[in-house]
C-alpha cells in the first residue's frame, strides 16, 4: 500500500518574525521577489540600516564620503523620498563611501537599493581596506533606470578593521543612485539559527496519522513505528570507475549517497579518444552499477566549452567537421543514455569559455540545448559553471550573468519548453568561504524558478578544510531554492584528492566525519508513539520515503504502509491507516 502526502514549497521563509539581537531578521531570508521587484520608490532599509550611519539619507549625505573624483548629491523625489547620487564619473570605483569596523569572523549582511540615471548596468557593492586596491565584491544587481532594485550580498571578515563599503559600474557616463543602504552583522551561531529554522520549514513536513480499525473505532494507545528508508533530498557524491574494481569503495558509496556524477567517465574525451571509436565500456558498467543500486545519476557532460579539454582530434577539425563531429556525438551519447539519466550538463562552463560558440555559431550551446531536448526531453537540462557561489572576484559568472545567459539559451527557438536547471559546481579554494554572498547569489538565481544544485561541491586544502566544508553544505541545505547537491569527493584511493572523505583504509577523514554527521543530522530517526485517544499521532518528517507499522493495543497484530512526504501540497495532511 503506497500513501503520498507532501507539504507547500514555501519560497518567503519566516512569516513569522525571528528577533537577533532584538531586530526582525527578514532581510537573510529568501525573499526572492524583493530581490527581482523594480519599485517607483525603494523600500526601507532591513534593520533600520544596520551598522549604517543614515541609512536612508533623512539627514542629507551625513556619514557619507566621496570615494574617487566622483561629485555626490542629496535628492528628493517627488514622492519626498531622499537618496544620494554620485556623477561627474571617471573611473569604475568613482561613488559614495562610508567607512565601516568590521570584526573578525562576523558575518554582514548587506543590501541597498539602487538605480541608475540611464540605461541598464551591473551595480556592485565594494569592501574595500587600505590594503588592496580593487576591494572585495560583496554583491551585484542589474539596476536600471526608472526604478529601484535590491542590490543583495555581504561579507565574511577574514580581519578586525575598517573598510570602506562603495559602489561600482564599469560605466561612467551613469550616475549611481542608492537608497537605504544596510549592513547588519551576525555572529556564526545566529546564522546557523537561521539555517536550522530554514531547514524545519523547506525540508520537513508536519504529519498527521489517523489510525483507526477496520471496524473505525479509535485504537487509542497502539504503538505508531515510523522508519526513513529513503531521504526526499538528493545528496550526493562523485564517482569514478576505481568504483568498478574495488568492493571497499562499493560499500562506502552506497551505505551513504542516492545520487551520483561521474566525473570524468561519460566526457567526450573519455567516450570517442579516437575519432569514430566510440567505446561506452566503463560508463555504461556504472550505470549498471547505480541502477542496479538505486542510484540516480546525472549526466556529465555532453560537451565542455573550455579549448583545452576537448578531444584532441577535435581541435584541429574544420568548422564543417566540426558540426558533423558535434551532431554525432550528441545524438550518440544522449540516445544511448535515453530515459536513465536524472539530469544532463548540456554545455559545461559556457560563461568561461566559448570554443564552440567561436568555431561554428554565436547560438551553438541553445542549439546543443535544444537537440538534447529532442533526443530526451526527461532529463533536467543543466547549464554548469564554477565561481558563481565560490568565488565574487570572478566577474564573468556573478549571479547576474548567469540568469542573463540562462535567459539567452532559453530564448532560442526549441528551448522554450525544455526543464532547465542551476548547476553551481562549487569548487571553494582554501580560507573562509563568504557564505553571505553565497546566500546573494543563491536568491537572485531562486527568482527564475528553476531548480538550483551545487554539482561539484570541493574545498580546496585547508588546515579549517572540514569546518568550511560544513558550512557551505550548510548553506545550500538550508536555502529553499537547491534541490540537490552533489560533493566531488571521495576515497584516497580513488583520487580524491582534493576533498577526500575517506584515507586509503577507508577511515574517515575530518572532512569525511562532517559529511557522515550531516547525512546522519538530516534523517529522520526512527520513532515509536502512542496513538491519542482521537486516533491520531502528529510527527515532524523530513522528506523522503518512509514505512509506517501500527502495532493493535490488545491482539499486537500489527500493519504497515508506505509513505512518501515530499514538499508539494498544504501541511498538516491527514493520513488516515486502517489497522
Amino acid at each position: 500500500m503506497k500513501l503520498a502526502i507532501t507539504e507547500a514549497y514555501v519560497l518567503l521563509l519566516w512569516s513569522c518574525l525571528l528577533l537577533i539581537s532584538g531586530l526582525e531578521v527578514h532581510d537573510i531570508s529568501y525573499d526572492y521577489s524583493a530581490t527581482t521587484e523594480c519599485l517607483v520608490e525603494p523600500q526601507r532599509a532591513h534593520y533600520g540600516g544596520g551598522i549604517i550611519v543614515n541609512p536612508g539619507f533623512d539627514l542629507s549625505i551625513d556619514g557619507w564620503t566621496v570615494f574617487g573624483k566622483a561629485v555626490i548629491e542629496h535628492r528628493q523625489s517627488k514622492a519626498g523620498n531622499r537618496f544620494i547620487v554620485a556623477l561627474n564619473r571617471t573611473k569604475h570605483l568613482d561613488s559614495f563611501s562610508q567607512k565601516v569596523q568590521l570584526e573578525k569572523g562576523i558575518i554582514y549582511s548587506f543590501s541597498a537599493w539602487v538605480q541608475l540615471s540611464e540605461g541598464s548596468e551591473m551595480v556592485s557593492v565594494i569592501f574595500k581596506d587600505n590594503s588592496s586596491t580593487e576591494g572585495i565584491h560583496g554583491g551585484q544587481v542589474m539596476a536600471e533606470r526608472g526604478c529601484w532594485t535590491l542590490l543583495k550580498g555581504g561579507i565574511v571578515a577574514n580581519i578586525s578593521g575598517p573598510v570602506d563599503i562603495l559602489f561600482e559600474s564599469k560605466n561612467t557616463t551613469v550616475e549611481i543612485w542608492v537608497d537605504s543602504v544596510s549592513l547588519q552583522p551576525f555572529t556564526k551561531q545566529q546564522w546557523r539559527s537561521h539555517q536550522d529554522k530554514s531547514i524545519d520549514k523547506v525540508r520537513k513536513s508536519r504529519v498527521r496519522l489517523q489510525i483507526t480499525h477496520i471496524n473505525e473505532t479509535t485504537p487509542e494507545g497502539a504503538s505508531v513505528l515510523i522508519t526513513q528508508n529513503k531521504p526526499g533530498f538528493p545528496f550526493g557524491c562523485g564517482m569514478n570507475h576505481y568504483i568498478l574494481q574495488s568492493t571497499e569503495y562499493q560499500n562506502w558509496f552506497l551505505s551513504r549517497f542516492t545520487h551520483t556524477t561521474f566525473t570524468n567517465e561519460m566526457k567526450w574525451y573519455s567516450t570517442e579518444k579516437k575519432q569514430g571509436q566510440e567505446n561506452y565500456t566503463i560508463a555504461d558498467a556504472m550505470l549498471k552499477f547505480a541502477e542496479e543500486n538505486g542510484i540516480s545519476v546525472r549526466g556529465h557532460n555532453i560537451f565542455w566549452d573550455n579549448p583545452q579539454h576537448q578531444p584532441e582530434w577535435v581541435k584541429s577539425l574544420s568548422t564543417q567537421e566540426l558540426q558533423k563531429a558535434t551532431a554525432r556525438r550528441i545524438n550518440s551519447v544522449v540516445s544511448r543514455y535515453k530515459g536513465e539519466l536524472i539530469a544532463w550538463d548540456v554545455v559545461n562552463e559556457n560563461l568561461h569559455f566559448s570554443f564552440y560558440e567561436d568555431k561554428l555559431s554565436q547560438n551553438a550551446s541553445a542549439e546543443y540545448y535544444a537537440a538534447t531536448y529532442q533526443l530526451d526531453p526527461k532529463p533536467i537540462l543543466f547549464l554548469n559553471e564554477y565561481n558563481t557561489i565560490e568565488d565574487s572576484r570572478d566577474k564573468a559568472v556573478t549571479a547576474v550573468n548567469y540568469k542573463k545567459k540562462l535567459e539567452q539559451v532559453l530564448s532560442f527557438p526549441g528551448c522554450a519548453k525544455i526543464s532547465a536547471g542551476i548547476g553551481l559546481q562549487g569548487h571553494f579554494s582554501s580560507g573562509q568561504p563568504n557564505v553571505a554572498y553565497m546566500r546573494s547569489a543563491l536568491d537572485l538565481l531562486g527568482t527564475t524558478g528553476f531548480p538550483i544544485w551545487l554539482t561539484e561541491v570541493s574545498v580546496a586544502p585547508d588546515p579549517n578544510q572540514e569546518q568550511y566544508l560544513e558550512e557551505i553544505l550548510r548553506e545550500a541545505y538550508s536555502h529553499p531554492a537547491v534541490h540537490g547537491i552533489i560533493t566531488f569527493s571521495g576515497p584516497a584511493m580513488a583520487g580524491f584528492n582534493e576533498t577526500t572523505l575517506v584515507d586509503e583504509n577507508f577511515l574517515n577523514t575530518p572532512a569525511g566525519e562532517v559529511v557522515d554527521k550531516l547525512i546522519d543530522e538530516w534523517k529522520f530517526k526512527p520513532q515509536e508513539a502512542k496513538v491519542d485517544n482521537k486516533g491520531y499521532v502528529d510527527v515532524l518528517l523530513f522528506h523522503g520515503d518512509y514505512d509506517v507499522t501500527v502495532m493493535h493495543p490488545v491482539t499486537n497484530s500489527s500493519k504497515t504502509v508506505s509513505l512518501s512526504v515530499s514538499k508539494d501540497v498544504p501541511q498538516e495532511t491527514i493520513v488516515k491507516i486502517h489497522t
